[in-house]
């Protein structure tokens, strides 16, 4: 399997102590993505309150090979300790998008939560994509569910 290459490109402004996004052990889907805060947040961090959504920059842009994308998820910790979380999870990051890497967060928990410079904020997937045609048609196949809408599959 060819391993893809994600060029990654820092901004002006962002902090080169930043690392990378970066797979913490060798069996890792996700790579760890960092906060790189704005210069005049660096030292103290910023307030994430309950049920706030917030852009936390990352100081980075990227080229996504075609045929991929990048999907960016919750880190499990920050959801089961603080309740820390996408709230478009996951997000896509497409292969034509050059712009910055922001990823958004929301504070699902009862307390607020700082947002620490350098901070792991989410993790990135990076994922074939395959894209498909759509044609309108008079008939669907039969299955065994048919039309069976939420829940229908089990009990409970």
């Amino acid at each position: 399997m060819n391993t893809p290459t994600i060029k990654v490109l820092r901004e002006d402004w962002a902090d080169p102590e930043i690392a990378l996004p970066r797979y913490e052990t060798h069996g890792a889907a996700g790579a760890d993505i960092r906060a790189n805060l704005a210069p005049e947040d660096r030292v103290s961090g910023f307030t994430l309150y309950p049920m706030q959504r917030v852009i936390v920059p990352t100081g980075l842009r990227v080229e996504i090979p075609e045929g991929f994308e990048m999907q960016i998820r919750p880190r499990s910790g920050l959801a089961l300790k603080h309740g820390i979380s996408l709230p478009n999870t996951p997000g896509t990051i497409d292969a034509d998008y050059r712009g910055p890497l922001g990823v958004l967060l929301i504070n699902l928990g009862r307390e607020p939560y700082l947002i620490e410079h350098g901070a792991r904020i989410a993790q990135a997937i990076i994922a074939p994509v395959v894209q498909a045609r759509f044609e309108i048609t008079e008939e669907l196949g039969e299955t065994a569910r048919g039309a069976g809408g939420f829940g229908s599959t089990g009990k409970g």
